[in-house]
């Protein structure tokens, strides 16, 4: 099966650093981060975030994601079992173009057996809340 990716894009007025020190700052998602709450674990090999998501029209669920891959100015990967033959990579990419200005894209990937359905489901209610995610970051990244 092929996996099915949401992801959404925008331009941020600051350094990579700026943004990586925000998402590396996990107590501080809930000022910027509207989706994904209560964060709490460590970022770094062999760690995992606990979480509550709460996605529009889905309500609101603690789940725990492992740390698939970081790299410090650049990218998170986490990834979660969401049950029997359904799997979800969250991310967040940071591309530095000049000094002071980055392109930050997040996003889902979902794999598997029940990926398809769920995906196709929920498709407005994940570009939203990326959409919520990036302006949050945006927003309280400019205004430091």
């Amino acid at each position: 099966m092929n996996p099915f990716k949401i992801e959404k894009r925008i331009g941020i007025q600051t350094s990579a650093e700026r943004i990586w020190a925000l998402i590396a700052d996990l107590s501080d998602w809930d000022r910027w981060n509207p989706i994904e709450t209560s964060v709490e674990g460590r970022i770094g090999f062999g760690g995992s975030l606990t979480l509550t998501e709460t996605l529009p029209e889905l309500g609101e669920r603690r789940t725990t994601l492992g740390i698939v891959e970081w790299t410090p100015e650049r990218q998170l990967i986490l990834a979660e079992k969401r049950g029997f033959l359904f799997n979800v990579t969250r991310y967040f990419e940071i591309e530095q173009l000049q000094p002071q200005s980055c392109i930050v894209s997040n996003g889902f990937v979902f794999s598997g057996f029940r990926a398809e359905g769920f995906h196709d489901k929920h498709r407005p209610k994940l570009r939203t809340a990326c959409e919520a995610v990036n302006e949050g970051l945006k927003m309280y990244a400019e205004a430091g």
